[in-house]
């Protein structure tokens, strides 16, 4: 493992960045990054930081913030141990660089350039003043494949095109709902057949859940990891969230629905751009010891008539997240195209 530095040099609200456009055989070819790079021998992280910054801008940095320890991972290079640095303080004028061209972009604009999906991890952390954090980042070439904070599993999405079709690029969940990313998610609703019509499942969301907290939501519900397919998701949501373990066969897809949403939680924009397959499933035969709910995720579920719930649901007697042409769906599968 090498020892590397890299570093954000802060004005006016932007960030330095360097365009590696010049530099060949470069891993990081035509991507925007912050300027640093590889220790020699016998000096310290500072000593590096210092020398890089001095070498690749000609600033001499005056006033500096160590923000986190990166490890680098790649089937493509060796891997990095990266110290992640924050300037606000500097002295002299910048140079050309050999490795490409130097530019200080507003930071808010930065999400929109080209760079390593862990980048746009780690910027935000700083952005939140997060405080010192250890991340590791693996890639499989330039395609994120894992993301550990602090020893903590970050979730990862396969982003979709505007047509829904995956484009390769791997981005973690909380930045894919800071840009509203298009993104794969699977929706169970479990029914139960009664003489007078049918009862549907739904699922009220724990109070601390990052989105919709409290609110009354589809049976069982979630994000797809990347690599993982619409029913396998399915499946592995009604296990974790709510104890049911269901065979393949046992779900049926009864639709494809493209859901969008723009709120805010807790101070943050929430954007939700999804490309759902929406499964029913049987659960006549449940009984309520049956259900195991993962409390963190689910607070409760609770049953409800088909033709209530079109009511209850949709005129704001009851919280909730639930897509009214979800409901419909589910209607036409129930009664018929003439429901």
């Amino acid at each position: 493992m090498q020892l590397t530095t890299l570093c954000y040099i802060e004005k006016d609200d932007k960030y330095l960045m360097l365009h590696r456009t010049k530099k060949k055989n470069d891993l990081s070819k035509d991507m925007w990054i912050g300027v640093g790079g590889h220790f020699e021998d016998e000096e310290s992280p500072v000593e590096c930081l210092m020398r890089e910054v001095k070498e690749e801008t000609g600033l001499t940095l005056t006033s500096y913030r160590l923000r986190g320890i990166v490890t680098f991972i790649s089937d493509e290079a060796e891997g990095e141990y990266m110290f992640l640095y924050t300037a606000d303080g500097f002295e002299g004028e910048i140079k050309n660089c050999d490795e490409g061209e130097l530019e200080f972009i507003e930071k808010d604009r930065i999400r929109g350039l080209y760079m390593w999906a862990g980048d746009e991890i780690f910027l935000r952390l700083i952005r939140e003043d997060y405080p010192m954090f250890d991340l590791r980042l693996e890639y499989n070439g330039k395609k994120l494949s894992r993301a550990v904070l602090d020893g903590k599993e970050m979730e990862l999405f396969d982003i979709l095109s505007d047509d829904y079709k995956e484009t390769g690029i791997v981005r973690e969940r909380t930045s894919v709902h800071e840009t509203g990313a298009w993104h794969k998610t699977s929706h169970v609703w479990i029914y139960r057949k009664k003489n007078s019509g049918y009862d549907v499942l739904l699922q009220k969301r724990n109070e601390h859940k990052d989105s919709f907290p409290g609110y009354y939501d589809i049976s069982s519900a979630g994000h797809i990891p990347a690599g993982e397919d619409y029913k396998e998701s399915a499946l592995r949501e009604l296990k974790e969230e709510l104890g049911i373990t269901a065979k393949p066969e046992e779900l049926q897809l009864i639709g494809v629905h493209n859901g969008m949403s723009n709120e805010e939680f807790y101070g943050k924009p929430f954007i939700n751009n999804e490309h759902s397959m929406v499964y029913v499933y049987d659960g006549t035969e449940l009984e309520p010891d049956d259900f195991k709910l993962q409390k963190e995720e689910v607070e409760s579920v609770k049953w409800i008539d088909y033709e209530v719930g079109k009511k209850s649901l949709f005129n704001g007697e009851m919280k909730n997240c639930v897509y009214s042409e979800e409901w419909e769906m589910l209607g036409r599968y129930f009664f018929g195209s003439s429901n």
